[in-house]
């Protein structure tokens, strides 16, 4: 089994890749105002700093920065799923293991994380965060992507309206 190491680093920014367990599923922008209910919640009981955030009907994108001192993001992702899933009707299959452990079988057991090292690692992957409904298919303009921090990013002046996103190299890894 494989031995998962977590870089934890107390008022870091992190990006995190979370996804559905069933990746032809909607129901991530289905349900949309359950997710952003419950992370509104979580933020209320573990504060963090939202930077960017995309949500897509399988999966979604962040980058997060914790307040000083802290850097459990485990348990302010551990809240946001069951959050989520309690609010739910259990309609979806469950895996034995599953079943065993009382899980609901919406989210993928873990999720793909990442240490923001420096400005230009900070702004590849806020930038990858704001292309990915356009690199996914999902609209031809990414202002038209409504469940993005885009539109707070281009509110700001850190994106023109027409920003496209430029090229993002198909060799780095962020947990897709």
């Amino acid at each position: 089994m494989p031995d998962y190491r977590r870089a934890r680093v107390p008022g870091a920014t992190y990006f995190f890749t979370v996804n559905l367990r069933d990746r032809s599923s909607d129901l991530l922008i289905r349900e949309i105002d359950l997710l952003r209910s419950t992370v509104r919640a979580t933020k209320a009981r573990h504060p963090f700093h939202i930077d960017a955030w995309v949500v897509l009907p399988e999966h979604m994108h962040c980058l997060w920065t914790l307040p000083p001192g802290d850097a459990d993001f485990s348990l302010r992702w551990k809240v946001i799923k069951f959050g989520f899933v309690r609010r739910l009707p259990a309609t979806e299959a469950r895996t034995s293991t599953q079943d065993r452990r009382g899980e609901r079988g919406i989210w993928q057991r873990r999720y793909w994380e990442h240490l923001i090292r420096d400005e230009q690692d900070y702004q590849r992957h806020f930038d990858y965060v704001h292309f990915n409904p356009l690199k996914h298919g999902h609209v031809q303009r990414l202002v038209d992507w409504p469940y993005s921090s885009f539109h707070r990013a281009v509110a700001m002046d850190l994106y023109p309206q027409d920003w496209c996103g430029g090229v993002l190299s198909e060799d780095e890894d962020f947990g897709e």
